[in-house]
């Protein structure tokens, strides 16, 4: 299968591309820096593309089958745009190549932050994530969560075979572990970068999920409270998909 992979040089990116290179598939790696990319390859091609660019988006997004967008940016206290003006050029490029299947990523936080109908639950979460970090992480990033539920309703638009995934808290773990893929309301704290993209070469690749929101989360060897409140809460914009 042929890949375009925006977002490609944050930390998940790189995970998805060497595990993309390594089954056989062919890469497009769409990131602003080509020479801060790592990897090479002869299956791999590494595109500059500011996603704001639309003809940059249109090239990398040509002769591909799938796009999977990792886009993501720290919290921020200015109005974050990068996210639904990336997505609205990657959709539109995937309407002009005919490419149908669309893996992107958002955050298990907009099941708290993104607004509920008449009637409908929050999904469980254990008291203290509930009812002190959730609240303080979208207030933090707000900006950044508002324009990811934009994101999401521009690729909800699309007649494109699109996937959102929801990620936990994310860390950095070394290999691939025991992870759960499945409905938005389960429950599950931590994601690990790994596991992550993981997640969404499967979902690429096997064509699971289509039109649909699911979440993702580590099951095994996941840090503790403390462990994520020291390093990725107090460090601004830890919590994106870098």
């Amino acid at each position: 299968m042929k890949l375009a992979v925006f977002g490609a040089n944050s930390s998940t990116g790189r995970h998805l591309t060497e595990q993309a290179l390594a089954a056989g598939h062919t890469v497009t790696a769409a990131v602003r820096r080509p020479e801060a990319f790592p990897l090479s390859g002869p299956l791999l091609r590494v595109e500059a593309v500011d996603v704001y660019d639309r003809a940059a988006v249109e090239r990398a997004v040509e002769d591909n089958d799938a796009v999977v967008s990792i886009l993501g940016v720290p919290y921020q206290r200015g109005p974050v745009t990068v996210l639904s003006r990336g997505i609205t050029h990657i959709t539109d490029a995937m309407a002009l190549h005919g490419t149908k299947r669309l893996v992107t990523v958002t955050s298990r936080l907009l099941a708290v932050h993104a607004p509920r109908s008449a009637g409908e639950k929050p999904p469980y979460e254990r008291f203290m994530y509930r009812r002190l970090l959730y609240p303080f992480l979208t207030r933090l990033g707000r900006t950044l969560y508002d324009d990811m539920l934009r994101m999401e309703q521009i690729v909800r638009a699309t007649e494109l075979d699109w996937t959102i995934v929801r990620p936990s808290a994310l860390y950095n773990t070394d290999v691939v572990s025991d992870y759960h893929f499945g409905p938005p309301q389960s429950p599950g704290l931590y994601t690990s970068r790994i596991d992550l993209a993981h997640s969404l070469l499967r979902a690429t690749t096997e064509g699971s999920h289509v039109r649909s929101v699911v979440s993702v989360f580590t099951t095994e060897g996941v840090p503790t409270f403390g462990d994520v409140l020291k390093k990725e809460v107090l460090r601004i914009g830890a919590w994106d998909h870098k």
